[in-house]
């Protein structure tokens, strides 16, 4: 698995939330994270504090990243990226959750989505969602590495066949080419790639676990 990335506290992760106004996005009081970092034991390092992906949009987290100076952005032609939902992923009913020992996955680097999923699922694991990703990189803007990025396999959208889209998201760092334009080079960057497809830079996020916060 990939070297660790410390969390911070769960109440620091609440206080950082707060401070983005990722409650506001939410719709919920500031102090509903600070009860559920103190439920699931203030102090802990082990777990991401997350929120339920029907009330924190990507689109909207994806502009709160930071590399440097650099915001995080989402690319042009991912315009749908807001229907990318939980597919084969259970989550409780509560707003707030734990995300239990989040893994970037650089052991899948050069296997596609496809490949990993079987892997992951395997160890006993379960793929990252697009906002779990994006509120880890919130708290830890290091776990975006160059060379060293990932893919959210949890989150899929569908066809308007109901067929599932070939695509899943991914974050990394932009090279400043293309459309993303020179002055977004080093930003982090909320894109996608072929299911089907293998890239030597991207690993396959995934969790050890959920559990209600």
């Amino acid at each position: 698995m990939t070297a660790t990335v410390a969390l911070p506290s769960l109440a620091a992760q609440a206080e950082r939330l707060i401070a983005l106004e990722i409650h506001t996005l939410a719709g919920l009081p500031a102090e509903a994270l600070r009860e559920a970092a103190v439920r699931a034991g203030a102090d802990r390092t082990d777990a991401l504090l997350a929120v339920d992906p029907a009330l924190a949009r990507p689109s909207a987290l994806a502009p709160l990243m930071r590399r440097g100076e650099k915001p995080g952005f989402v690319v042009e032609d991912m315009t749908d990226v807001d229907a990318f939902a939980p597919t084969g992923v259970d989550l409780s009913d509560c707003p707030l959750y734990l995300v239990v020992a989040p893994d970037r996955g650089d052991e899948h680097e050069n296997a596609s989505p496809a490949e990993a999923l079987t892997a992951i699922t395997a160890a006993g694991r379960s793929p990252l969602l697009l906002t779990e990703g994006l509120l880890w990189v919130l708290q830890v803007p290091e776990v975006l590495e160059r060379n060293h990025c990932f893919m959210t396999i949890g989150s899929r959208t569908r066809t308007a066949s109901g067929r599932l889209d070939s695509r899943t998201p991914a974050l990394w760092i932009s090279g400043g080419t293309g459309r993303d334009g020179t002055e977004r080079k080093d930003a982090p960057k909320l894109g996608w790639c072929w299911w089907n497809n293998r890239h030597t830079w991207l690993g396959i996020a995934s969790a050890g676990g959920r559990a209600e916060g």
